[in-house]
C-alpha cells in the first residue's frame, strides 16, 4: 500500500471538496484531495446551476410537516420515498418531522440564512478566482404561481425571506410575461429574485476549478476513502492502493459523508435525496433565467447549448438505480409548460447529503480539531461552497 503524508486530507472532490482544498493551499498548506470519480461530476455537476441566496427556508416546514403523508403518497408529489428504503429511513424522517415544527423551523431558517448572507458576492469573487466569471449569468431567478390561491399561500414564506433582507419583487401575470414571454400565462403572478445568480454550464465550471485546484499544487488521489482512524499527531485514512496520513483531515464527502464521521465518534443524521435531471439541446433555451414552477418543484434551467429540467426529491439511499417513473413525471411536467420539448437528450441521477434541519454540518468533530465536518449541504452546496471554504479554513486555523 502506498503511503502518503500531508498536512490536510480533504475527503470528497465536490464543489464543496475542492473549494476546500483551494482555500487551504491559499493558506498555504500542503492538501491532498481523496476522490474515487473525477472531480465535480456528481451532483456538483447535475444540479440546476443556482446561486440562490433566496433559499433561506429549509425543507422542513410546518406546513409540510400537515402534509408530509400525502406529499409521500401522492404520485403527483414533488417529494417521493422508495419503499423499500422506509426502515432505514424512519429515524432521518422522525427527526425531520421534529425539525418542521413552528420553533424548529424558526431557528433553522435563521441559520441558514446567516449562511447565505453573502452568497452572491463570495461567488462572484471564487469565479474570478477560478477563471469563471463568464459562466455567471446575473439575471435572478423567477418563481411562478399557477393560481392566487397558491400565491396566497406563499405570502407567509415571502414575508420570511423579507425579514432576512432577501430582495424580491411581487410580479403580475403581465409582468410575469414582459420578463420571459414565452412562458404560458399562470392566473398567481410570480416572485422574482434580482439577486440570485445561475451557472450556464455547471460541467464547465467544475472542470475549470478542478484545474485550479491542480495549479495550486494540490494532489488529487484517486481512490475511495473506506476508513478514518485517529492516531498521534493526527488521522490515518485507508483508500486502498493508499494510505494517506494526515494532521488534519476533512470529511466532506457529500452524501457518503455519514459513514466515515461515525467511524471517528460523530453520529450524523445524515441521509440521502436522489435528485433528477434532464437536458434537451437546443441553440436557444426559450427562458432567460432559472424559472420555478411551484406547485411541481422543479427548475428550468437555460444553460450553454441546452435547457435543462432539475427537481424532484426521491428518498432512497445511494445503490438503487434511477425510478424510470419519476424520470416520466419529470418530463411531463417539463411538458406541461413547453410542449413541444420532444425527448429529452439525456437524463441523470445524483444524489443530496441530506439533513433533516436543511442545516450543512460545518464544524470540528465531537472528538477534537483534527477532523473537521463539512459536509449536509443539500440543495445549497453549490451556493454556499466558497462560503464553507474559509469556515474550514478558520476551524484549522484557529
Amino acid at each position: 500500500m502506498s503511503r502518503i503524508s500531508t498536512d490536510v486530507a480533504v475527503i470528497g472532490g465536490g464543489v464543496i471538496g475542492l473549494a476546500i482544498a483551494l482555500r487551504l493551499r491559499a493558506d498555504g498548506r500542503e492538501v491532498v484531495v481523496i476522490e474515487p470519480n473525477e472531480p465535480g461530476s456528481g451532483a456538483s455537476y447535475g444540479n440546476a446551476g443556482t446561486i440562490a441566496d433566496y433559499a433561506v427556508l429549509p425543507v422542513g416546514t410546518p406546513a409540510v410537516l400537515r402534509n408530509l403523508l400525502p406529499l409521500l403518497l401522492d404520485a403527483d408529489s414533488p417529494l417521493s420515498i422508495r419503499t423499500s428504503a422506509l426502515p432505514t429511513l424512519f429515524p432521518w424522517l422522525a427527526r425531520f418531522a421534529w425539525e418542521s415544527l413552528p420553533h424548529r423551523y424558526r431557528d433553522n431558517t435563521r441559520r441558514i440564512a446567516e449562511l447565505l448572507s453573502d452568497a452572491p458576492a463570495a461567488w462572484r469573487e471564487f469565479a474570478a478566482e477560478i477563471g469563471a466569471s463568464d459562466l455567471l449569468s446575473t439575471r435572478g431567478c423567477l418563481y411562478l404561481y399557477k393560481t392566487q390561491k397558491a400565491f396566497r399561500v406563499a405570502a407567509t414564506d415571502i414575508a420570511l425571506r423579507r425579514s432576512y433582507g432577501v430582495a424580491q419583487q411581487l410580479l403580475s401575470p403581465d409582468e410575469v410575461l414582459r420578463l420571459e414571454p414565452r412562458l404560458p400565462p399562470v392566473e398567481g403572478g410570480g416572485l422574482f429574485f434580482p439577486g440570485a445568480i445561475n451557472l450556464i454550464d455547471p460541467g464547465e465550471t467544475m472542470r475549470r476549478l478542478s484545474a485550479k485546484v491542480h495549479q495550486a499544487g494540490v494532489t488529487l488521489i484517486q481512490a475511495s476513502a473506506q476508513r478514518i482512524v485517529r492516531q498521534p499527531g493526527g488521522t490515518r485514512i485507508i483508500a486502498a492502493p493508499f494510505e494517506v496520513r494526515a494532521r488534519t483531515a476533512v470529511i466532506s464527502a457529500g452524501a457518503r459523508s455519514q459513514k466515515l464521521a461515525a467511524q471517528i465518534g460523530d453520529r450524523v443524521r445524515l441521509d440521502t435525496e436522489r435528485g433528477y435531471h434532464l437536458e434537451f439541446d437546443m441553440d436557444e433555451p426559450p427562458i432567460e433565467r432559472p424559472v420555478c414552477p411551484t406547485e411541481r418543484g422543479f427548475y428550468f434551467c437555460p444553460m450553454h447549448g441546452r435547457l435543462r429540467v432539475a427537481g424532484l426529491v426521491e428518498l432512497g439511499g445511494l445503490t438503487a438505480p434511477a425510478t424510470p417513473r419519476l424520470v416520466q413525471k419529470l418530463t411531463a411536467n417539463a411538458r406541461g409548460i413547453f410542449p413541444n420539448l420532444g425527448e429529452p437528450s439525456r437524463t441523470w441521477l445524483g444524489f443530496r447529503p441530506s439533513m433533516p434541519d436543511s442545516v450543512p454540518v460545518i464544524r470540528p468533530s465531537r472528538g477534537g480539531r483534527d477532523v473537521i465536518l463539512a459536509f449536509g449541504h443539500g440543495h445549497i452546496g453549490l451556493t454556499l461552497a466558497p462560503r464553507t471554504a474559509r469556515l474550514v479554513s478558520a476551524l484549522i486555523t484557529s
